[in-house]
């Protein structure tokens, strides 16, 4: 189906796609059909991408309205899910089957395969980002073929296929690991002090199952999320609690201060399913409607120290175009585009106002103290790096090009980020 209309934007508005025509199939039929005979396509998810990372100036397919589908297999311990569905979904949909995901993103709203493909992440020291959870994908390539692609089938590439940023076709389903369903129960501690949270940060960071931290950088001070399994997975040992904060909150918080919290997942240590804890914000609320700017970098964890340090001598810089920034850890996993790729990290996320013009002299001096350090932007976000300097942050970058001109010889599905990026050798 066709939509026309007034131009497709992403979540935040400060994107306006140049699609010249923009389609929502119903079927995966209509979705082969559409990509079999356009020259350029690219898929949308939620569009909560704050670049241009979705934008073609060709076709743009969104997948919200193909058959939503969530399967458990309890043998093989999976859930398969369309590409299209959102986290928030799928999550109601596995707790009511028993089951669970190991994390989710602080937000419930985006979609399984936009986050995939960019590597959204939670947070947790032995918590990967939420593609690392993908054993098997289903996509629409290039001459609109429908292929199935697996770790199991094909364990040299598939680590290449996930994190993909759309740019290897337009992916229709995903099997996802998962567990037995679990409670958490969260809490917040305010007051830390950023030197602090820098001396002590592996006990702090090391003290529950997902652990959070925001800061402005210029209070000199944090609140810190805890989120604590209420029971330990079989075979793992229980996290240290020997951190128990300065200042145990006596009333819920929003991240954002001033903000009242009645659209956050509940607090105070009250229990509860982990789909309705281990986001921040609960998913029949959207925060901010938009109203906000966001990027992130993710550095090596041992770095973590050193860059608190640079952004609290930044803050006062970065303070009057700056919401929040959260800080979160990330571990390490093997998909070659991940910013986590055979690293443990920490990433530090901020959270801007909607003013590009202004928000940007902000971003590039928060990665100027950053990248010497490590960093790697997100891929959803906005950064200041130039696009030919980020392929080089990646040691597979080259067997990525490889795998674009095997799978996407004529670039069907490249666009202008892409191409800057990873400047693809595409046939004529």
């Amino acid at each position: 189906m066709h939509t026309p209309g007034a131009p497709a934007r992403n979540w935040a508005g400060n994107t306006v796609f140049s699609a010249q025509r923009v389609h929502r199939p119903s079927s995966v039929e209509e979705l082969q059909h559409i990509v079999g005979s356009a020259r350029w396509v690219r898929a949308l998810g939620s569009g909560h991408s704050f670049n241009r990372i979705a934008d073609t100036g060709g076709d743009l397919v969104r997948l919200d309205g193909l058959p939503p589908v969530a399967e458990v297999d309890e043998q093989s311990g999976t859930v398969t899910v369309s590409a299209g569905m959102r986290y928030g979904q799928l999550a109601t949909f596995l707790h009511e089957a028993g089951s669970a995901l190991a994390n989710l993103a602080s937000l419930p709203h985006i979609s399984v395969a936009g986050c995939c493909a960019t590597a959204t992440h939670g947070s947790g020291d032995n918590e990967k980002c939420l593609a690392a959870a993908v054993t098997a994908l289903e996509l629409v390539g290039p001459d609109g073929e429908l292929a199935e692609f697996s770790r199991r089938s094909d364990p040299g590439r598939f680590p290449g296929m996930v994190v993909a940023l759309g740019a290897l076709g337009v992916v229709t389903r995903l099997t996802l690991s998962v567990e037995p369903t679990f409670e958490v129960s969260q809490h917040i501690f305010t007051g830390v002090p950023l030197v602090e949270l820098a001396t002590g940060f592996d006990q702090i960071f090391g003290c529950a199952y997902s652990v959070s931290a925001f800061t402005d950088y210029r209070s000199g001070t944090a609140r810190v999320w805890v989120k604590r399994r209420t029971a330990e997975r079989d075979g793992e040992t229980r996290r240290r609690a020997d951190w128990e904060g300065r200042t145990p909150a006596d009333a819920a918080h929003h991240p954002i201060p001033g903000i009242p919290p009645t659209h956050c997942t509940e607090q105070l240590r009250v229990p509860g399913p982990w789909h309705e804890r281990l986001p921040h914000f609960r998913p029949d609320f959207t925060p901010s409607n938009g109203e906000e700017l966001q990027s992130e970098v993710l550095l090596p964890r041992a770095a973590a120290p050193e860059a608190l340090t640079a952004l609290q001598e930044l803050g006062p810089r970065i303070a009057p175009v700056l919401q929040i920034s959260e800080v979160r850890t990330v571990a390490a996993d093997d998909l070659w585009l991940s910013p986590a790729y055979e690293r443990d990290c920490v990433a530090f996320h901020f959270t801007w106002i909607k003013d590009t013009a202004k928000v940007l002299p902000a971003v590039a001096a928060v990665e100027e103290r950053l990248m010497p350090l490590g960093a790697r932007p997100h891929w959803g976000k906005l950064t200041a790096v130039p696009a030919e300097r980020i392929a080089g942050l990646y040691e597979r970058a080259e067997d990525f090009r490889d795998l674009l001109h095997e799978r996407d010889p004529r670039g069907v599905f490249a666009n202008p980020f892409v191409e800057q990026v990873f400047a693809p050798s595409y046939e004529d």
